[in-house]
């Protein structure tokens, strides 16, 4: 009887993304906007329901900022703190914004050869060493919007063409899909999450938001 009182407190007292206190996620931050947090714990409760969460860590990539904005954010869920928040690239398959700008993500794919970012819930995998250096390979779990992630060598991964300077001066240049970052920082980040915790990636496309699974249908 003691035992399964014992138990029972310990589930109760386990850390979990609602327990998680918004506002003290946002004060650590720039520019992390509150809807997007929202949306992003949400996914994260989903898929640690759904068994998937290994690591209690949750990333966060808003592709609705500009790239020369910091728009990464690595959140440790046990105490809720702000790991990293960090430049990254988005993929050069998609279309110049106005003026011929690249600094923004204004479409998506989950198909080979389209050199564009995918939306959505991701889960972190094994490391490598390819043409990117230490690298992290990723496992989509939203079918059609990114399971073919691991087809399309879509991966964490350092560029040169991501540095503070070149955000300063809004150069920051484009992967072929992959959400790729400093690589000053590739290293310490890839180490932090891989192995099994969550990656979301967010933008207003209404279709996925209404239709992923791991968002709340209401």
């Amino acid at each position: 009887m003691r035992k399964l009182l014992i138990f029972a407190v310990t589930v109760l007292l386990s850390p979990s993304a609602s327990a998680v206190e918004p506002e003290a996620i946002l004060g650590q931050t720039n520019n992390l906007r509150s809807e997007v947090l929202e949306l992003a714990l949400e996914a994260y409760e989903q898929a640690e329901a759904g068994g998937f969460v290994r690591r209690e860590i949750l990333t966060i990539i808003d592709y609705e900022l500009p790239s020369y904005q910091q728009r990464l954010w690595t959140v440790d869920m046990k105490v809720g703190r702000v790991i990293l928040q960090e430049w990254v690239a988005h993929g050069m398959g998609s279309p110049r914004g106005s003026g011929g700008t690249m600094e923004e993500a204004l479409s998506f794919s989950n198909d080979k050869g389209t050199l564009k970012s995918s939306l959505g819930l991701f889960i972190t995998a094994e490391t490598y060493y390819g043409r990117h250096g230490y690298s992290l390979k990723l496992d989509g779990l939203e079918e059609g919007v990114n399971d073919k992630a691991r087809e399309r060598l879509i991966v964490l991964h350092g560029a040169q063409y991501v540095t503070e300077s070149r955000a300063e001066d809004r150069l920051i240049g484009r992967s072929w899909g992959c959400p790729a970052v400093r690589p000053g920082v590739s290293k310490i980040l890839i180490d932090a999450i891989k192995d099994g915790s969550v990656l979301w990636i967010y933008y207003p496309h209404d279709e996925w938001l209404d239709e992923s699974e791991f968002l709340d249908e209401d």
